[in-house]
Parts: C-alpha cells; structure tokens; sequence
C-alpha cells in the first residue's frame, strides 16, 4: 500500500538487522523502498543491496555533503554507472542530489559544479532526480527548472511561495516524520495545505525519526533511529492532518510517487 521514497537503507545503522527491517516494513505494508546512493564508494552497495532485497529500487548520485570530496573522475563514473545501469528495471532515478546551504564553509562552488553536472546526466537520460534542498530551495529549483528535470523535493521545509514554485516546476514535496511533530508548524501547514497531487511520503531512515519514536520536541534526535516501516504510520498522521481517508491517500500517494519517478511504475504491485 505504502512507498518510501526516500530510504538510506544501506546505511550503518542497518547493518546488525537490514533484513529484519526490510521485513517489517513490508508486513507494516510498506511495499516498496527507493534507496539512494550519496557518493561513488556506495554505488555498488546500494545496487547489491536492493538487488537483494525483494521491494526495493536504487538511484545512483553524490550528495552535496560529500561534493567538496567528489572528483570529476567521479562524475565520469557516475555517468558511466547510470548508462551501465538503465537496462535495469531496478534503477529509477538520479539522487540523492542537491545543495545544502545549512552547514558552515561548505565549498558552495564546489556543490553548485557537481550539482549541475549531475542535473546534466538527469537530463541526457530523462531520468527524475531526488533532491536535497536544505537551506537551497530557491537555487536548487532554478537550476532543475534550468536543466528541465523533475523529480521529489526531499524533505521539503520552505516556503508556501517556494513549496508552489517547485510544483509548478512539475516536482512532488517529500514529506516524513518531521511534520508529525506538533512544533513543526511551517511543515505541517505545507503537509496540511499543498494540493494533494504534490505530496509523496519518505522517511529518510535512519534519520528524521517522528515524533512517537522521539522525545515529545521538535529537534534531531541523535540516536533515535527511523525505519522505513515508519512510512504507515506517517501515512496515517498525513491522513488525519487533510481529514481524508486512509484508502484515498494510498492511492493519490501511489499516483504522485509514479509521476515522480515513472519507472516505479513496472515494480510496484497493482
């Protein structure tokens, strides 16, 4: 019934018991994980890692937090990884990408030239892009709209004006565990407001726990680890958030993610 959008499945924190989660969340009805790659040395393990697991699919990307580290050699993989990986149906998208303007002396011109290579490569294969937009959404939108690419705006926590900019722009808003939090007031208007056919659910596990899993504040809670099996109860809190039926919004969400991401449409279950 449920899609998490947005998935660091393969990150450490899953290591003592990724099939034990991977199986919760499917018996909590999440049918399908989308797991992103952050940077060249985890290419490879995320493609393993979901050819392994029944449910889930991969996109291939560097994140802007490893972009100052990132070579140009690394673009050129990652162009010759994402050719190599289009005949396969598992493979859906480029991500996760972006900028992040949140974290101090980060090479900004650094991020913007890995960013808009990697907008390029999005392009040259009409494939969506999963974006991280913290701090960015304004320069992240104009450079998508720039290179004529769409996809999910991951986490999204701007502006009214910025959340309607990406959606005429043809993007869908990620939303997670961070509008269940009742402080979270900007993002849960967003989540409450914004037409439905804008929304897609995420967790971003391991982090971005909501707010059952989490002291009752909004902040990060280090430590606290999310999962994807959190996507139904997200499910259910966006729910009663817009005052609809359980049933319509799995079906809307279905709709919305396969629009983001259309090669999803072949893997999920009818």
């Amino acid at each position: 019934m449920w899609i998490d959008t947005h998935c660091h499945l393969d990150a450490r924190e899953f290591d003592d018991d990724r099939d034990t989660v991977v199986a919760q969340a499917h018996a909590a009805g999440v049918n399908h994980i989308v797991v992103p790659a952050v940077a060249r040395w985890n290419f490879d393990t995320v493609r393993t890692l979901v050819h392994r697991n029944a449910g889930c699919s991969y996109a291939l990307g560097i994140h802007p937090i490893h972009a100052a580290q990132a070579s140009d050699d690394d673009l050129v993989e990652l162009r010759r990884q994402v050719a190599a990986s289009m005949d396969d149906p598992r493979f859906v998208a480029i991500g996760e990408i972006g900028l992040d303007f949140f974290i101090p002396n980060f090479d900004v011109e650094r991020q913007n030239a890995v960013f808009r290579a990697q907008l390029r490569i999005a392009r040259e294969f009409d494939l969506p892009v999963l974006m991280h937009v913290r701090k960015s959404q304004d320069q992240v939108r104009s450079a998508a709209a720039k290179a004529g690419v769409r996809g999910i705006a991951h986490a999204f926590n701007g502006s009214p004006d910025q959340a309607h900019h990406f959606v005429d722009s043809g993007f869908k808003l990620g939303f997670g565990g961070v509008f269940t939090f009742s402080r979270a007031n900007r993002v849960r208007r967003l989540a409450a407001e914004m037409p439905i056919e804008a929304i897609v659910l995420e967790t971003d596990a391991p982090d971005l726990a909501p707010a059952w899993l989490a002291d009752d504040q909004f902040s990060e809670q280090v430590g606290t680890r999310n999962t994807p099996a959190e996507v139904a109860r997200i499910a259910n809190a966006m729910a009663q958030l817009r005052g609809m039926s359980i049933e319509a919004l799995a079906e809307q969400a279905r709709r919305n993610t396969i629009e983001a991401i259309p090669r999803l449409a072949s893997l999920l279950p009818r």
